[in-house]
């Protein structure tokens, strides 16, 4: 099984936003690092940029299993279906990531708390220092 830790974080939130992907397999090893600058938006929008590139990644590397952890309960809850999508902005990345979805098949969700989420918000913090 892959799994995928993504983050997103803006400072100032709205503010100058990045994401980081963290990707591994089941003995540990490092399948991807990414990570992106988004320019001004919201922590939420970052997370859910975040989930959108985890995909997105797994789709364009034919994975049909995947862990994806976050440590956004808003954004796990929301692709678990049991929160609502009630921001309109946030609507079209959560529609865009169901997609991807299932295009990959099985996909589990699972919030983790942030200390055990380091490395993807290390790589959102590179996305964030890269709007500069």
């Amino acid at each position: 099984m892959i799994t995928a830790y993504f983050d997103g974080g803006a400072r100032s939130n709205p503010g100058p936003a990045g994401y980081g992907v963290y990707i591994v397999d089941d003995q540990g090893t490092v399948l991807a690092e990414l990570n992106g600058a988004l320019g001004i938006a919201t922590n939420n929008i970052a997370e859910y940029r975040g989930l959108i590139a985890a995909l997105q990644w797994a789709v364009d590397h034919d994975v049909t299993e995947l862990n994806v952890k976050g440590d956004s309960l808003l954004i796990i809850e929301q692709m678990r279906g049991n929160y609502k999508v009630k921001n309109e902005g946030l609507r079209p990345l959560y529609h865009q990531a169901r997609m991807l979805v299932m295009q990959i098949g099985n996909v589990k969700f699972e919030h983790v708390p942030r200390e055990k989420n380091t490395d993807a918000d290390r790589l959102s913090n590179v996305g964030m220092d890269a709007n500069v």
